[in-house]
Order: C-alpha cells, then structure tokens, then sequence
C-alpha cells in the first residue's frame, strides 16, 4: 500500500500570475492616487490663504491696522495657529506682502513660497 501525499499550497505559475494581476491593478491605481494627493494639497493651500486673509481683515477692522507678525494673528486671538504651508510642508516658508502704507502695519497678505506651478497652471506664488 502506498500513501499518496498531496500537497497544499500554491504552485510558482499561480504565484505569478496572482502578481501580475496585482501590479496591473496598482498600476491604473496609483496615477489617481498621487492626482487626488496633489489635487487635496492645493485645495488645503486655498482654504488656509484664504483664512489668512479673513483674519488679517478682521485684525485691520478690529485694530484701525495691519499686524506687524502672523503671530500677533495667534496671539490676539484670530488665528488658533499658524498652519504650515501643505505644498512645502513648513509654517515658516509664508511670504509676507506689506502694505502700500508702512504706518498701517507690516502684513497686508500673505502668499505661498512653494515652488512650481498648480494644476491649472498658475504659479503657488501668485495665490
């Protein structure tokens, strides 16, 4: 009598083929991915400009002035924090523009410094 021994598991051709499907599937994937990323990263850089800009205009309402810091904005209440920048990932890389009038205060907007240009081609500069 002989035992006959079956053997469980996958042969090499099944492990293969499984991979492949797999390496398709990340492969239409991923693009949409790292869009969804970018896209999400941009629309953070719009919605953080623009509560900047709020608080700066309610500080001005408030005060008669522009403040002289973005940390005057934390301070006196009007921002919780200084977000960082989602493109360049640092709170530090803001760029101050001042007012025409340097007796109003030191910070009349506030713009990114990330580098390149957004989905629909203008410069993160330029938001």
């Amino acid at each position: 009598m002989s035992v006959r021994y079956k053997a469980k598991g996958f042969t090499l051709i099944e492990l293969l083929i499984v991979m492949a499907i797999i390496a398709m599937l990340l492969s239409l994937t991923m693009p949409r991915y790292f869009h969804s990323v970018d896209k999400s990263k941009e629309a953070a850089l719009h919605s953080d400009l623009n509560g900047f800009r709020e608080a700066i205009d309610k500080y001005y309402g408030d005060n008669g002035k522009y403040p002289d810091s973005l940390d005057d904005l934390v301070t006196k209440k009007y921002l919780r924090d200084i977000p960082p920048d989602p493109i360049t990932g640092s709170n530090l890389t803001w760029v101050i523009v001042a007012p025409s009038d340097s007796a109003q205060g030191k910070i009349y907007n506030v713009r990114s410094a990330a580098p390149g240009n957004a989905k629909d081609g203008s410069p993160f500069s330029q938001w």
